[in-house]
């Protein structure tokens, strides 16, 4: 193993690790598995809401956008997902992370409050912007996408985890769905997908 990679997996374990003391609760969630998508993704505009105020992902042309369905609760399949987009972003140079943004969109509306998504996001990275809506508005915005979500009660404390598909989506600067990346996609790919989609015309 090199230097480099070492220090990478050295800096994912951190993240994780970093999860697990602030956000886990243990005996509330049990770790599940990605479900499959719903449909296959065409994209689209939607609007949601942040702590700060509405956000559309038309705000961000000019950007490469990185959107994630999931929730704070997740035990296991979020926070390792964004602990390889972070990596990505941190393998970006200077400008080409001021042309990337990140949007966490939660399925989990009833728990995942502004204020708990405020500090999940930039928790991994300050790229990592969270967002929330009514079910219909995150319902409708998950369609475009082709991302399933369900709650499964668990009959613990906690209540119920949200299985969900756990794509990662590269929306291109023109604001067109660019590609697709399955869970588990390394740090590296993920940062190549960014740059392919910085070339889009």
């Amino acid at each position: 193993m090199n230097r480099t990679l070492l220090i990478a997996v050295i800096a994912l374990l951190g993240l994780v690790l970093g999860w697990v003391t602030w956000f886990w609760q243990p005996g509330t969630h049990q770790p599940h598995s990605p479900i499959s998508l719903a449909s296959a993704p065409t994209g689209g505009d939607f609007t949601l809401q942040s702590f700060d105020g509405p956000v559309s992902l038309h705000d961000f042309r000019g950007k490469v956008v990185l959107i994630y369905f999931g929730y704070t609760s997740c035990p296991d399949i979020c926070p390792t997902s964004l602990a390889f987009t972070s990596q990505a972003l941190n393998a970006l140079d200077k400008e080409e992370l001021a042309r990337t943004q990140v949007l966490f969109i939660s399925v989990d509306p009833e728990r995942d409050t502004l204020e708990k998504l405020k500090e999940y996001g930039p928790f991994f990275h300050a790229k990592v912007l969270g967002l929330t809506g009514t079910p219909q508005e995150i319902a409708d915005a998950a369609r475009q996408y082709g991302a399933s979500y369900r709650k499964q009660d668990t009959g613990s404390a906690g209540g119920y985890v949200v299985d969900h598909s756990s794509s990662t989506y590269v929306i291109d600067p023109n604001g067109k769905l660019a590609a697709t990346l399955q869970h588990g996609t390394t740090p590296a790919d993920v940062a190549r997908a960014i740059r392919a989609a910085m070339q889009s015309r």
